[in-house]
């Protein structure tokens, strides 16, 4: 499988897990529990398996800033947990260094 897919499927596995987190509600809920578990079991196995062969730097550069931004949406919609300018601003921020690292860093071509 293409690495980056699987990163792709690492973060997807991570925000959910990240996500059910609060549903948890200190893992006195089972369904969010068993997410959270699962979710992170599944999500670092991926990563591990891109950090093969993508670099360690890229890898996490990329699962961090994906993970925040799409945690940050979900938080809207399940939990109303809307961001304000200055967190735009910061996710704004978050993808303008994730892309300057994937284009321009010579780290990403190794």
């Amino acid at each position: 499988m293409n690495a980056y897919l699987m990163l792709g499927l690492a973060i997807v596995a991570e925000v959910i897990a990240t996500s059910s987190l609060k549903a948890s509600d200190g893992f006195s809920r089972l369904l969010p529990s068993v997410l959270v578990v699962a979710g992170y079991a599944t999500a670092f196995y991926l990563l591990m398996q891109v950090m093969k062969t993508v670099p360690v730097g890229v890898a996490y550069a990329i699962w961090c800033g994906a993970g925040i931004v799409l945690v940050t949406l979900v938080a809207s919609v399940l939990y109303r947990q809307l961001p304000d300018l200055a967190a735009w601003a910061g996710i704004a921020l978050i993808i303008t260094g994730v892309a300057v690292i994937q284009l321009f860093s010579k780290i990403s071509a190794h």
